[in-house]
């Protein structure tokens, strides 16, 4: 067997980005739970292989199945534009355990009001922590910020769930199984803005097709965090649409009225099945490395790239998750 030529494109996935298909085979792997079990001298591990390959070195033995392992392997661990290792329950491959936890149990304990207050909490912090770990760029965000993104974002959840379940006292209760979800969906287009204000203020790279940083866009910023918000509303809707409306069915029947203790451990259950391809299906809505015309970008930086390359009518942005 000869050595691994180097000439495989192991900046981009595996797979083709342009087609929903392709995209879903990538989110699949990256959202893939069981890199939550990897040590962190694998991880360092797949890091080497990865970064040694980038600068023309083969590790002996390599196979291509073994290095895209490890890139995936990386990538599921490491921010994309700083290099740094993320949190473990901000990686993309903590969101199908996490969620389906937390997700279930706000399903599960809506009914009272101490409980709405500290599910939505729950919630809110998590997202917090995947937001920030997932923003897109390298600019940095203060402590102020970040405790302002959070308190706003926590307090919105919070007051729409307390404020639907008011309202929906005197409806039928399978409409009160759906405070959750509106108060998810709200807080979502509160709590992503938020935490990657910093985008929004200085904006996030942009490159052109060679990966050649053009300057900083705050209209790709804005793009890209409605894409993401766009993409969680979806990824929360089958999650918390699907399971309601059979636990409102089962919870009828003598099965759980004799056993109501089934009913938590059920919900979850039911939770995380949806998310285990709702998760994946719905970050591949739209390409990680998503695209903006130069003439969408601001003026200055529209002006800067014509200038200085006249060909170029697109350029490109890691948009986040």
């Amino acid at each position: 067997m000869g050595e691994l030529p180097l000439d495989i494109n192991i900046q981009e996935p595996r797979w083709d980005q342009s087609t929903f298909l392709g995209r879903a085979r990538h989110f699949f792997t990256v959202t893939d739970p069981r890199n939550l079990l990897l040590s962190g001298a694998q991880l360092e591990a797949s890091r080497n292989i990865v970064q040694n390959y980038r600068a023309g070195v083969v590790t002996p033995g390599l196979t291509e199945d073994q290095l895209w392992r490890a890139k995936y392997v990386y990538d599921s661990a490491f921010h994309p534009d700083t290099g740094e290792k993320v949190v473990l329950i901000g990686r993309m491959s903590a969101q199908v355990p996490m969620n389906m936890t937390i997700t279930g149990c706000m399903l599960t304990f809506y009914r009272q009001t101490p409980t709405v207050v500290f599910w939505q909490w729950v919630n809110q912090s998590f997202n917090a922590i995947v937001n920030y770990s997932n923003r897109s760029g390298d600019a940095p965000i203060t402590v102020g910020q970040l405790g302002t993104a959070y308190v706003s974002a926590t307090t919105g959840a919070v007051a729409t769930a307390l404020g639907l379940k008011s309202l929906t006292k005197r409806l039928p209760p399978l409409v009160g199984r759906f405070v959750p979800f509106a108060a998810v969906a709200a807080a979502n287009c509160i709590n992503i803005p938020l935490m990657r204000q910093r985008e929004l203020q200085v904006g996030i790279p942009v490159t052109d097709e060679q990966g050649q940083r053009l300057g900083h866009s705050v209209a790709a910023a804005k793009q890209g965090i409605f894409q993401v918000v766009i993409s969680r509303i979806c990824m929360a809707i089958p999650a918390m649409a699907i399971p309601p409306v059979i636990m409102d069915t089962l919870e009828k029947k003598d099965f759980l009225k004799r056993r109501p203790w089934l009913g938590a451990p059920l919900q979850v259950g039911l939770v995380g099945f949806c998310l285990v391809f709702a998760t994946p299906l719905c970050c591949a809505l739209f390409p990680q490395r998503s695209s903006i015309h130069v003439s969408r970008l601001e003026p200055e930086l529209r002006a800067q790239i014509h200038e200085e390359n006249p060909s170029i009518e697109v350029v490109y942005y890691n948009k986040g998750l």
